[in-house]
C-alpha cells in the first residue's frame, strides 16, 4: 500500500521483480484486468502500446495513477514514446509518472533509473571477460588505436563516422545500419555520403554470435541478423578491448540535453578500458555525478559544455585525431589508474542502486502524485 493506496504492477513490467513485495496485486493482460479505483497502476511498454487510450481515458478521469515503466528507455527515446502516444500533457498534469533510464525536462515528472549500469555484471560470461582487464595493461602494442562500435544508424554516428575518415584504417570499427538519415539539424554534406556496412573480423565476435553472416545490397540493417533477435550488444568480448587503447562511444542520446547513460559507455567502463563518449552535453558532468572519473588529465574534455551539437562533434573528432597521433601506449599506461578505479567503482554502485531503487520508487510516487496530501 501506499498510504491507503494500493499498488498494482503489470507483470510484464521490467521493474516487476523489484517491487513485487510491495505490491497488493498484480496481472498480466490489462485487457482483462480490472484497474482499481486510487491505485497506482505500474504498466509495461507493451501494455502502455496496446491499452494507451483506455489508460489515457482513467487518468484524465482521476481513476487511478497509472506510471510507464520503461527503464531500458529514457531521455528523448522515452519523450518520444511518450509523444507518439499523446502523454506529454498527462505528465505536465502529474497524472501520469514515467521510469526510465535517463534524464528528461523537471516538469515531466520521471524516475531516473541508472538500469544499465548493473546490466554487464548480470552475466557470467561478461565477468569472465572483465576478470582480464589485466590483459589490457600488459599488451603495450596492439593492432589497433581505437574501438569504434556503432549499431542503429543515428545522426551523430554517421556524422563521426564520416568525419573520422582518416583514421578509421586504425580503428577496430563496426556500422550495423547503412539507412540514410533523413532528419538531423546538422549542417553538413557528409550525412548525405552513403555509410557501409561494416562487421567485426570473426576472431572479435562474441563466439555464439559467430553467424557467418553474408552482407548483400538488400541488407541496409543487420544487427537483427547478426545477433538472431537477440540482445547481443550486452556481451563484452575481452579481445576488442585488450587489442585497442580507448573506446570511442557513440552513445544513444547526443542533441537532447538530457543524459542517457546505456550499456554502450558501461561495457568499457566495466572492462576497464579508457573511453571518449559522444554524448550530449553536460554527459560528463552527469556521469562523474555518480562518482566515475574521467580522463580529463590526458585529453581536452571541454567539448562536453559545447551546447552547439555540431560543434561538439567537431571538437570530439579534433581530440581524437590529436589522439591518434600521441604515443597511446604511454596514454594507455596514464590511463590505467583511473579506467581500474571506474571498473571498481561500477561493481560497487551496481547493487547499490538495485537495493535503493524499490524506496526510490516508492518515494517517487508519493510525491509525484501527491498521495500524502
Amino acid at each position: 500500500m501506499l498510504g491507503t493506496h494500493k499498488l498494482i504492477c503489470d507483470t510484464f513490467c521490467e521493474i516487476y521483480s523489484q517491487i513485487e513485495h510491495y505490491c497488493d496485486d498484480s496481472f498480466w493482460d490489462f485487457g482483462q484486468h480490472e484497474p482499481v479505483a486510487g491505485s497506482v497502476t505500474v504498466l509495461s511498454r507493451q501494455t502502455f502500446n496496446q491499452h494507451y487510450k483506455r489508460i489515457k481515458e482513467l487518468a484524465v478521469a482521476g481513476f487511478f495513477y497509472p506510471v510507464l515503466a520503461n527503464p531500458t528507455e529514457g531521455s528523448i527515446t522515452l519523450k518520444h514514446q511518450c509523444q507518439r502516444l499523446g502523454l506529454i500533457d498527462l505528465l505536465k498534469q502529474h497524472k501520469l509518472a514515467l521510469v526510465g533510464c535517463g534524464d528528461m525536462e523537471p516538469e515531466l515528472p520521471h524516475l531516473f533509473y541508472d538500469s544499465y549500469l548493473c546490466k554487464p555484471y548480470e552475466y557470467q560470461e561478461n565477468r569472465d571477460q572483465c576478470a582480464r582487464a589485466d590483459e589490457i595493461y600488459a599488451k603495450l602494442t596492439k593492432p589497433y588505436k581505437f574501438l569504434f562500435l556503432n549499431g542503429r544508424t543515428r545522426p551523430h554516428r554517421k556524422y563521426m563516422i564520416e568525419s573520422l575518415r582518416s583514421v578509421l584504417d586504425q580503428a577496430l570499427w563496426t556500422n550495423l545500419d547503412a539507412s540514410p538519415v533523413y532528419s538531423h539539424t546538422y549542417q553538413t554534406d557528409l550525412l548525405a555520403r552513403q555509410t557501409e556496412i561494416k562487421l567485426l573480423p570473426e576472431y572479435y565476435e562474441v563466439p555464439q554470435f559467430h553467424t557467418g553472416l553474408e552482407l548483400t545490397h538488400q541488407m541496409p540493417f543487420v544487427k537483427n541478423e547478426l545477433f538472431n533477435n537477440l540482445w547481443g550488444e550486452i556481451y563484452i568480448q575481452a579481445e576488442l578491448y585488450i587489442d585497442t587503447y580507448f573506446s570511442l562511444v557513440t552513445e544513444t542520446v547526443c542533441d537532447y540535453p538530457y543524459s542517457l547513460r546505456s550499456e554502450k559507455i558501461y561495457k568499457p567502463i566495466a572492462m576497464g578500458h579508457p573511453w571518449i563518449a559522444v554524448a550530449n552535453c553536460g554527459f560528463y558532468r552527469d556521469i562523474r555525478n555518480q562518482g566515475f572519473r574521467t580522463y580529463g588529465d590526458l585529453i581536452d574534455e571541454s567539448f562536453d559544455s559545447i551546447d552547439n551539437n555540431q560543434a561538439r562533434l567537431d571538437k570530439i573528432v579534433a581530440v581524437v585525431q590529436d589522439l591518434c597521433q600521441q604515443d597511446l601506449a604511454e596514454f594507455l599506461v596514464a590511463a590505467e589508474s583511473t579506467s581500474k578505479y571506474n571498473q571498481q567503482h561500477m561493481a560497487d554502485l551496481g547493487p547499490r542502486i538495485r537495493a535503493e531503487f524499490p524506496q526510490q520508487f516508492l518515494d517517487f510516487v508519493q510525491q509525484t502524485f501527491h498521495l500524502n496530501e
